[in-house]
């Protein structure tokens, strides 16, 4: 890797030590990348358009052939980057992972997951053997390349229309767990030597997902049951926390030779519903770092990137791309969801948003690093199907949703509780945040019918605090203070969960405020 600037050019090619200096001037520039791509989200909002196109033009036009003129050709780094970056997006993504939607979904995603990216690869590698004259082991790569889905470009352009919950399942839990599958191909294909017998090939993918699977599980609960006993000195601590249990996660899935992937997305989705302290705070985080490990990589990539050698590979990308979006994608949805009797409309959706984002052209240094033939090839041809195929993609996502008529009336939105455990006191403090379409708007604090041992304690309202009455009437926008002793902590949120979704009938309505338990009427 190395880096120069016209400035530079004129001048004598003696290296110069790291200063203070030095560190300034990229500190500068990072924080101006970042204010730029945080600027440029707004537009990705207005337009439609996935965040992770404006990120990738941020770093082209740093590039050797933008207005930066900045030299980057180190793919190993790259890859090691990426990889992190893509540990971070995973970690937010399980813990954003409502059980509640993805438990009815998990054997149609579970089967996307593993015999769709068989289908995917299989389908689109026959493509780019016979249409673009690829030998079998690069064609192999590409079909396994882009048959990884990308959750936050899926969500990215959806998030205005509310969709079924079992469509929202699917389509987050196949993200998630198709990256690890897809990962262990790829490393497969770009390996030297002769491909192993496919047989051989899935007992090691069976293999590996299971290790990982288990150790995610394991590691998620082990965390979540620690930090909801282990009472931290500071409430900064219990994001940072979370986040380390997630990386811990990948480390142990890696390090046991299983899919280290799988097993952060599994960790930190058990943690992402496990009612830890400090919930809405650890999610902020999270979000905020998932939003950080996005931009860097993206930019990363797309200083990477070549574009005056794009052109030779532009009809192949193309040619691919359309394959894999009408006849791969389709394909692997219909023979994978119709056993489950998913609506055609559902399919119907499901096939176009098969978006890729960020994954595919991660994967893409895989062989590069590892020296196969033809790699840098692959590489661009990966990039340009990823930006055309977005760009066509996400702005037609929620005009295909309405016209199939899946968009809703939204759900009852759910409580923002956060907990702060009191150990000296052996309780906690629970305050709690009713959003604007919750149910718990009207209810009286009687109403409530907290357990023995809750108590709302103070109620605040348009900026000011006051002690309520049993008659007070909460209304949408309060915060409350609800106090509750250690033994009684979680029935305590769950009968206020079960009122902001059922209100003060929602005991009789069979809402005990489980996930998923939401009756419909005794």
């Amino acid at each position: 890797m190395y880096v120069s600037s016209r400035a530079q050019r004129g001048g004598q090619g003696r290296e110069r030590p790291l200063t203070v200096q030095h560190l300034n001037q990229l500190l500068l520039v990072c924080s101006l990348v970042l204010l730029v791509a945080v600027a440029a989200v707004r537009i990705s909002s207005r337009s439609g358009l996935p965040s992770l196109l404006v990120y990738l033009g941020i770093g082209i036009a740093m590039g050797q052939d933008g207005v930066g003129d900045i030299h980057f050709d180190n793919a190993e780094l790259t890859q090691v980057i990426g990889y992190a970056a893509l540990v971070v997006i995973l970690a937010e993504g399980g813990l954003g992972t409502k059980w509640k939607e993805i438990r009815p979904a998990l054997p149609a995603a579970t089967a996307l997951a593993l015999a769709g990216v068989a289908v995917s690869v299989g389908v689109t590698a026959t493509a780019a053997h016979y249409l673009i004259d690829l030998e079998w082991r690069q064609a192999l790569i590409i079909g396994a390349v882009v048959s990884s889905t990308d959750a936050a470009a899926v969500f990215s352009v959806l998030r205005k229309i509310p969709l079924p919950a079992r469509v929202t399942g699917m389509l987050e839990a196949e993200s998630g767990f198709n990256d690890a599958p897809v990962v262990i191909l790829v490393v497969a294909f770009s390996t030297a030597g002769p491909v192993e017998h496919w047989y051989v090939l899935v007992g090691e993918i069976g293999l590996e997902l299971a290790i990982g699977a288990a150790l995610g599980l394991a590691v998620g609960w082990l965390g979540s049951w620690g930090l909801r006993h282990v009472a931290l000195p500071a409430s900064g601590l219990y994001p940072i926390a979370v986040m380390a249990i997630a990386v811990t996660a990948y480390a142990a899935g890696a390090l046991a030779h299983g899919s280290g992937f799988l097993a952060v997305y599994l960790a930190s989705m058990v943690m992402g519903n496990a009612k830890l302290p400090h919930w809405p705070a650890t999610r902020g985080f999270a979000d905020g770092l998932g939003w950080i490990a996005q931009i860097g990589m993206f930019v990363l990539l797309g200083l990477l990137v070549t574009p005056h050698e794009l052109g030779d590979d532009v009809w192949p990308a193309l040619l691919i791309g359309l394959v894999l979006t009408m006849v791969a994608r389709p394909l692997s949805i219909v023979l994978c969801l119709t056993p489950f009797r998913v609506p055609w409309q559902e399919q119907a959706l499901m096939s176009w948003a098969g978006l890729r984002g960020a994954v595919p052209i991660i994967l893409a240094t895989i062989p590069m690093v590892q020296g196969v033939d033809a790699s840098r090839r692959i590489f661009n041809i990966v990039f340009v199907l990823v930006v055309v195929y977005t760009l066509v993609q996400g702005p037609t996502l929620p005009w295909l949703a309405r016209k199939l008529r899946l968009g809703g009336d939204p759900e009852a939105a759910d409580l923002g509780i956060e907990s702060a455990p009191l150990e000296r006191l052996r309780g906690h403090l629970l305050s709690v945040a009713i959003p604007e379409a919750s149910k718990m708007h009207g209810v009286e604090v009687t109403e409530l019918r907290l357990p023995a041992g809750a108590a709302v304690t103070l109620v605040v309202r348009d900026g000011k605090s006051f002690v309520p009455l049993p008659a007070t009437v909460l209304r949408r926008g309060d915060e409350l203070l609800v106090v509750a002793t250690d033994p009684v902590r979680d029935a305590a949120e769950r009968r206020l969960r079960a009122v902001g979704h059922g209100g003060k009938l929602a005991g009789w309505l069979g809402d005990t405020g489980e996930p998923g338990a939401q009756g419909t009427g005794h």
